[in-house]
């Protein structure tokens, strides 16, 4: 099984330059399956149906969301909970008295091959107060039952990379791939596990090159000048843009993860 992933498609560069080199990747990497982090594609600030549906239509079939998935939840709430639904949010959010939206894993199939994609969300450096990733998964994975898949990838959307090794080492044989999602920086530290679990921390930005991950120097240039955070982050909409992304490899018989080759393109709209 052959999956192409794609990391934090940010804005409107973000979308126009992954719809324009898409085509190109799908015909060189002939992917039985598209998964891809939309958590920023609208202004960088969370999904809007509009811009999911966009993406459904190129041929990803899974998307994440990741922290900001709910920051357009008037747009995207009913989707969420939709049965059909592509987009998932992060799967370890308490369940209490008021339903969490949507789910945090799913199950796809195209012929014969059958994936399983889940989505957390960590607990280092990050916003939310969630369930610890680590026992959540043990329940997640004890929940599924394993002849209902052939291979699972967990998209990690965590900040220290730290977490995203000592995860991928927690459930190493269980998982084909953890790959981590959020800084917007790919990561040179790709790695296989001894039980056939691969690794990358993260899979790296779609969007402006000349940027500051995705956002324009001015906007959020007094954050790091007066340490005050205020004012609205605005995307960059230099054409000048990065795709980043992974090819992952897996065994058809132990579902073990085979290789993963890093996607960097750069050009300009």
């Amino acid at each position: 099984m052959k999956i192409l992933i794609f990391w934090d498609i940010y804005g409107r560069i973000g979308r126009k330059a992954l719809i324009k080199e898409l085509p190109g990747l799908q015909e060189k990497y002939a992917p039985d399956f598209i998964v891809a982090n939309c958590e920023n594609i609208t202004s960088g600030r969370g999904p809007v149906l509009q811009h999911v549906q966009a993406m459904k239509e190129v041929g990803v079939d899974v998307l994440t969301g990741g922290d900001h998935v709910f920051d357009n939840l008037k747009s995207i709430g009913e989707y969420l909970d939709d049965t059909e639904t592509s987009l998932l949010r992060p799967a370890n959010f308490y369940e209490s008295h008021t339903k969490v939206p949507g789910v945090g894993y799913k199950i796809v199939q195209k012929g014969d091959k059958r994936l399983l994609v889940i989505h957390m969300i960590g607990q280092v450096f990050m916003r939310y107060n969630v369930r610890n990733p680590f026992l959540y998964i043990d329940e997640l994975l004890g929940s599924i039952e394993r002849s209902s898949y052939d291979v699972a990838i967990l998209d990690f959307h965590a900040e220290a990379s730290a977490e995203h090794y000592g995860l991928a080492f927690h459930v190493d044989g269980r998982i084909g791939l953890v790959f981590g999602t959020h800084t917007h920086i790919q990561t040179n530290d790709e790695l296989i596990l001894d039980g056939g679990t691969g690794v990358i921390a993260d899979v790296g930005m779609n969007g402006p090159l000349y940027s500051v991950i995705g956002a324009t120097y001015a906007s959020v240039q007094d954050r790091f000048l007066s340490g005050i955070t205020k004012g609205k982050i605005e995307q960059s909409l230099d054409p000048r843009y990065v795709v980043n992304g992974v090819c992952a490899l897996f065994d058809d018989v132990t579902w073990h993860c085979l290789s993963i080759e890093k996607i960097r393109l750069r050009d300009t709209l």
